[in-house]
């Protein structure tokens, strides 16, 4: 009988000899380095021979094992071919083995004779043992020396190919010997090892090296080796109950390693699938479950794979998983989040896996769905965590359970209200995830494609009718009228019993009552309701429309929320919100129409997702395939907007019209609604359609040219009088009109276009509120397209200003004589404001249209510079040109630099011309000017008419924005008039000018900059939100500089509107983008103002939190731990001292910046006294020792240390201050009020009063020649306490006896009082100012009340006050 033999350690130690005889090991080794190449086939060729001649327990004879030991060793030395020799051998030799186990067990039942089935059953165990070691062996030395040479090769997934006879492809070799050594494992090992379960030894070696070859990611790429490992592992755990050994080990793996969970959790469920034993899951579980959770907070990388398994585990089994729930739930208390995402992911994948199909008896059924009920109220729960990562996990879990169906009705809306609620969460991916959650709750919804609440409500009555119809005679109040969603009974499944969810939303569909429809269509459909059954069938429907309506409801009332994120700083807000609102569109939720129109503003975002977004709605919203829905889609949302969305559809509109999304046919079916082509059309869907059209002209300017004479019949003839708004569009379109048309229309309406212009401009017919609008365009249109429009422009502005004054003439009648007159009438002043915006609105045309001349002109030049280069030529002999000679000539001598000067005076005259002039007559505008002037100081007259003086000082701001010279003139009024106007509507005007000034003359403005920043502290909205926006275009565009009063700006961060308060987040925001941060210059500047203004505590440190966020660069956050702390020095003041360390309590502080902070000890110790300073050093020191390294940790705790003695020995010695102090007031009493040794009566019969603190200050205490200090020695027998409480009480009690005088006198003396009325008392007494008396031992408050005495000595009593 061969020797035993034994799994060793390692491969070298089959070299040792054993202390067991009996044992097999390697005798005589060979040196196989040492054997030549040719020799060495050979050898292994005699191997093989060996193996594969004799018998399968060859292997176990001395001499062959030490061959193949030898070889096995020396096995990363061996060429290809002697490699694939020797696996092939051992191979074929282990898979003939395995059959003859099986047959050996078959055998030995049939036999008497044991001795010779023992001794076989030794060989086979040998032999079995022997292949096994010797194939891992290969399998790890192969592996071993891929990975260090680096050289890993692919592995392939997909049909292996054939190769060539003894050719060497490790990635097969490798596939079949761990496939083969897998299926040794599954054969009936009980009779080879004389027991169920193996040896140990043999079982650790499996384990041992299964799991090592789990921890290279390349071998489980190839799904064979992947298989083989897995059914490996699950043979030893589960088959051989190897489950406490492979637990440590998959523990270790998964801590170590995220890539193996996966494969784990496959080799897991595959041996439950396979032997039906979930020992191995169940051990791993309660392993989890049993550690503490305060570990998981330190390994996290470990924390994140123990939860990405228990995930995988849930997924493949999730009936397991959830019988042993209650091991894990504890975990939701730890403080690891990713433990807490982990088991929050779990629990939703067991709520769709686990309870889908629920079956066996009732009280099972009933555990399973309370076992459900409790998961889902986890989940709920875990919607308000801590952690924002775990919250949106939580919202990812419902977003599945929603899309598996697997929320029931009753739980509909309370998962749709929490939702609703994360959308105003602080973190952008909760919001993300919420709104997601939402987007997918309307696709899934169980309530049908129609939520409008109307609808709803009047199905939902009819239906309750039904009800009160099919219930039996009973007492009202027995009739449930209302039954609420939770009222339904549901089944296990979460739907509703006896009733098809889907049925109830067809039904419900069938009756929906279209909002569009009359009172009257909707009352006959009353009688047409479907019926859907029985009494309980109805109940259930209704309550089912009640959830709906709910539903409807809830999401209705986010609509708000939804327009705030759409001005949110994420863009994944913005992205995700605008998706939510076309999904509420689809189902026409409430509100959703208006939300999604304020989207279109979006379309300016620089921000190119959140630009994709806005066009990609609206083509999906209004671009339709029949060209005349999407021309009714484009000119309804045109109708509806007001300017600002105006500009944004016309972005989008020539977005489109450049792609061409906007077909020639929607053009065609515009013009159709506007020449009212089509029945039914309406002036306002014709005024609509043009606004499309005007906006289509912008880019494609040829879209106009074919309806020119359509354009001016209908825009100016009588539909204008039906919709005023038409004139106006008209005007517009006349203006996008290209150069071509242009000269058209002039050609062919030229007296008919103008003298329909100049009447809307003059004439009376357009109503007020439409006029401005509509004179505006005119006025542009005039000068868009008349030859020279200044001579046209002179003659409307005649006739506006003898509109006004009646006197034919051009001369304007002055203030002086308008006052005059009397009281102006309500139709002259109407006049007077129409009149005076022509004039401002003419003159900036003017300038404008100067403007563009000398664009013109230059770009004319700059054209003839280019052509005149392009066509001169050298001569052969290569000299130059005459002409090339002359331009050259006339650049040196600066002929052209003086061109253009020229050219530039010339304009900046024409500029000056249009009110001032440069003669001393003024021309017509400029006259008008003087006036206006006049008119705007004329207080009384403007305060008594405020829509005058909004028109008037508009004008004059105009007026001022064309001259500097008049700007100049007129700037102490115009800031007058902000200050002191009682009309908001005129500061916010005159805000809005000042900044259009501060553009076009700075110098000007420069010196008025603080009256600016003042308008930040206006009482009005308007006025503060439009000084906000003026000021932030200023800086943000580098047109004023950030000077010392932006502490104001840094106020309205807590100001009272939100809206304000959120554009001066916003402009802080841009601020701190802007080169190196100005935010951190302006920082200690903004401190110290905000410290000397009159904030709450609460205000301070939001405005303070909210600027020291915006620095993000260590190295300026440094820098401020220096400038913070050196400002604690020469400050005194407490209130100081509290916001200079809050600010530093803000700080994101490095390792760096900590090392300054302790270094600069001394600049702030003084201020440590005060608690609240510091708590606010606590906080930083505590934040500290989370990111340091261990020796810098160890520094702050001795600092902190430090600092809390210093803390406690500030405090020590201000009670020690405080005592002395009081101690001093008392010495300073007894020397300052003292009573006059003498027994004369005081001269003054008065009961004068003396304030004892004025003696005090009167009366120094190192003056001792004016009175004698007090001594016991002086009083016999004389003492004296002083008690002081906590309420600022003092109690004082004397007890006295005085030097020369008998008590019996004393107790006759008396004091006199202010009314001169006498008291005399058996004790001594004394009285107040006011005539009270006081017993001395009395009680009252020393710092509230202020005593003054009557001028007595009081030695005489032997009395002291504090």
């Amino acid at each position: 009988m061969a020797p035993y033999f034994v799994f060793p350690r390692s491969l070298s130690e089959l070299e040792q000899e054993p202390q067991d005889s009996n044992r097999l090991y390697a005798q005589n080794p060979h040196q196989i380095s040492s054997i030549r190449s040719s020799q060495l086939e050979e050898f292994v060729k005699g191997v093989s021979f060996d193996l594969s001649d004799r018998e399968l327990f060859c292997v176990e004879d001395q001499d062959v094992f030490d061959r193949v030991y030898s070889l096995i060793r020396d096995y990363a030395s061996l060429p290809p071919s002697c490699k694939f020799n020797l696996v092939e051998t051992l191979r074929s030799n282990f898979s003939v083995l395995l059959p003859n186990v099986d047959s050996l067990s078959r055998a030995s039942q049939g036999h008497e004779d044991e001795i010779p089935v023992l001794d076989r059953l030794a060989s086979h165990r040998n032999a079995f043992k022997i292949y096994m070691f010797f194939l891992f062996s290969i399998v790890l030395a192969e592996e071993s020396n891929k990975s260090s040479s680096g050289n890993s090769s692919k592995v392939g997934t997909g049909a292996k190919k054939k190769h060539a006879v003894n050719s060497w492809d490790w990635e097969v070799q490798r596939g079949r010997i761990l496939g083969l050594i897998a299926n040794s494992l599954e054969i009936n090992l009980e009779m080879i090892f004389g027991s169920s379960d193996p040896d140990e030894s043999f079982l650790s070696f499996i384990s041992k090296n299964v799991f090592s070859l789990f921890e290279n990611v390349a071998l489980l790429k190839d799904s064979d080796v992947k298989d083989a490992l897995c059914s490996m592992v699950g043979s030893c755990s589960t088959k051989y109950h190897y489950v406490e050994q492979s637990c440590a080990s998959i523990m270790h793996m998964i801590h170590k390693f995220d890539f193996v969970v996966t494969h784990i959790a496959d080799a897991i469920a595959g041996a439950e699938k396979k032997y039906g034993d979930a020992t191995l899951a169940t051990s791993l579980i309660r392993d989890i479950g049993r550690t503490n959770p305060k570990d998981y907070v330190k390994d996290t990388v470990g924390a994140e794979n123990v939860g990405h398994f228990l995930v995988e585990l849930a997924d493949r089994l999730p009936k397991l998983v959830s019988t042993n729930i209650g091991i894990l739930v504890p975990h939701f208390g730890g403080e690891s989040y990713k433990i807490r995402n982990a088991l929050v992911s779990v629990l939703g994948k067991l709520i769709m896996k686990a309870f889908k199909n629920v079956e066996g008896d009732v009280s099972s059924r009933s555990i399973h769905l309370r076992t459900k009920q409790a998961m889902l109220e986890i989940l709920l729960e875990r919607c308000r965590d801590v952690s924002a990562y775990t919250r949106s996990r939580v919202l990812q879990v419902w977003s599945e359970l929603c899309e598996e169906h697997s929320i029931s009705i009753g739980l509909w809306n309370e998962v749709a209200e929490v939702a609703a609620g994360r959308l105003e969460d602080k973190s952008a991916i909760v919001r993300k995830y919420a709104l997601n959650l939402l987007i997918n709750m309307l696709q899934h919804n169980p309530f049908g494609p129609q939520l409008r609440i109307s609808s709803f409500e009047a199905t939902l009555e009819q239906y309750k009718k039904k009800i009160k119809e099919l219930e039996p005679d009973m007492p009202t109040e027995d009739v449930p009228g209302d039954l609420s969603a939770e009222d339904v009974k549901c089944n296990g499944d979460g739907g509703l019993d006896n009733l098809n969810s889907e049925a109830v939303a067809t039904e419900y569909q069938d009756s929906l009552t279209d909002t569009c429809m009359s009172q009257k269509e909707a009352t006959l459909q009353d009688s047409n309701l479907p019926d859907v059954g029985s009494l309980e069938q109805t109940r259930a429907l209704v309550a089912s429309l009640e959830a709906g309506l709910s539903f409807s409801k809830c999401i209705g009332a986010v609509m708000p929320t939804l327009v705030q994120l759409m001005a949110s700083s994420s863009a994944t807000d913005v992205e995700n919100t605008i998706l939510l609102l076309m999904r509420c569109k689809q189902f026409q939720i409430d509100g959703s129409e208006e939300c999604l129109r304020k989207m279109l503003p979006l379309v300016f975002s620089q921000d190119k997702s959140i630009y994709e977004a806005v066009e990609n709605a609206f083509q999906t919203i209004y671009i339709r395939k029949n060209p005349v829905e999407t021309a009714k889609n484009l000119f309804n949302l045109a109708i509806d907007s007001n300017i600002g969305d105006l500009a944004a559809l016309e972005c989008i509109v020539g977005a489109l019209v450049s792609k061409g999304d906007i077909s020639l046919n929607t053009i065609s079916a515009l013009w159709d609604f506007f020449c009212f082509n089509v029945d039914g059309t309406t002036a306002e869907q014709s005024r609509g359609a043009l606004s499309v059209l005007c906006m289509v002209a912008k880019k494609s300017d040829v879209v106009l040219s074919s309806h020119l004479v359509d354009i001016i019949d209908i825009g100016f003839g009588r539909w204008a009088k039906v919709d005023p708004l038409l004139a106006r569009t008209a005007c517009l379109a006349i203006q996008r009109l290209s150069d071509d048309d242009k000269k058209k229309l002039l050609v062919s309406n030229h007296a008919r276009i103008f003298g329909i212009l100049e009447s809307l401009i003059t004439g009376y017919w357009l109503p007020s509120n439409i006029w401005y609008a509509a004179a505006d365009k005119a006025i542009a249109a005039i000068y868009s397209i008349h030859p020279t429009p200044e001579t046209m422009a002179a003659n409307f502005v005649k006739k506006s200003v003898s509109s006004v004054f009646n006197d034919g003439g051009s001369d304007v009648q002055s203030d002086t004589e308008i006052s005059n007159t009397g009281i102006l009438t309500t139709v002259q002043v109407a006049k007077l404001e129409r009149c005076l915006f022509v004039i401002s609105h003419t003159a900036m045309n003017q300038l404008v249209y100067i403007e563009s001349c000398a664009r013109k002109i230059q770009k004319q030049k700059r054209m003839n510079g280019r052509k005149d280069s392009e066509n001169e030529t050298i001569v052969n002999n290569g000299t130059l040109t005459g002409t090339q000679k002359d331009n050259d000539i006339n650049a040196e001598l600066g002929f052209t630099a003086s061109e253009d000067a020229a050219l530039d005076a010339l304009f900046e005259k024409a500029e000056k011309e249009i009110i001032s002039g440069g003669s001393n007559e003024k021309n017509l505008i400029g006259v008008c000017a003087t006036f206006l002037s006049k008119l705007c100081r004329n207080f009384g007259l403007m305060q008594k008419y405020p829509e005058l003086q909004a028109s008037a000082m508009l004008a004059l701001c105009r007026m001022m924005i064309i001259d500097a010279d008049f700007c100049n003139a007129n700037l102490q009024l115009l800031f007058t008039v902000v200050e002191s106007s009682q009309s908001e509507i005129v500061r916010s005007n005159c805000t809005i000018a000042l900044g259009d000034l501060a553009v076009r003359f700075p110098n000007l403005l420069e010196p008025w900059t603080e009256m600016m920043y003042a308008r930040l502290r206006d009482p009005s909205v308007s006025v503060r939100k439009n000084a906000v926006l003026v000021l932030s275009h200023l800086i943000l565009n580098d047109m004023m500089k950030v000077k010392g009063y932006i502490n104001e700006m840094a106020v309205r961060l807590e100001d009272d509107d939100e809206r304000i308060s959120s554009l001066a987040k916003l402009f802080f925001n841009e601020l701190s983008k802007k080169g190196s941060n100005p935010v951190y210059n302006l920082l200690p500047d903004i401190l110290s103002k905000l410290s000397n203004q009159n904030l709450s505590k609460d205000s301070f440190c939001n405005i303070m939190q909210y600027l020291i966020t915006s620095i993000k660069k260590d190295r300026q956050m440094e820098a401020l731990v220096e400038k913070l702390c050196n400002r604690f020095n020469g400050v005194a003041d407490v209130r100081q001292w509290e916001h200079i360390s809050y600010c530093l309590s803000q700080l994101a502080f490095t390792e760096k910046g900590m090392k300054k902070l302790i270094e600069l000890f001394k600049t702030y110790e003084h201020a440590l006294s005060e608690d609240s300073v510091m708590d606010h050093f606590r906080s930083i020191l505590n934040k500290g020792k989370k990111f340091t390294k261990p020796e810098l940790k160890s520094c702050i705790e001795e600092f902190e240390d430090k600092l809390n003695k210093f803390h406690m020995e500030r405090k020590e010695q201000e009670v020690t201050t405080r005592n002395a102090r009081i101690h001093q007031q008392k010495i300073s009493s007894r020397e300052g009020f003292v009573v006059a040794t003498t027994s004369e009566e005081p001269d003054e019969t008065d009961g004068e009063v003396i304030d004892p603190g004025t003696k005090m200050t009167a009366s120094p205490s190192n003056d001792k020649s004016k009175g004698r200090p007090f001594r016991s020695e002086d009083h016999s027998g004389s003492s004296s306490e002083l008690i002081e409480s906590d309420q600022d009480d003092a109690e004082v009690s004397s007890v006295v006896k005085t030097k020369g005088f008998s008590q019996s006198r004393t107790k006759k003396s008396g004091i006199k009082d202010n009314n001169g009325n006498m008291s005399r008392t058996k004790k001594n007494i004394m009285k107040d100012g006011n005539g009270d008396v006081s017993v001395t031992k009395t009680r009252r408050n020393t710092r509230s009340r202020r005593y003054a005495f009557p001028a007595y000595n009081f030695y005489t009593f032997g009395l002291y006050l504090c």
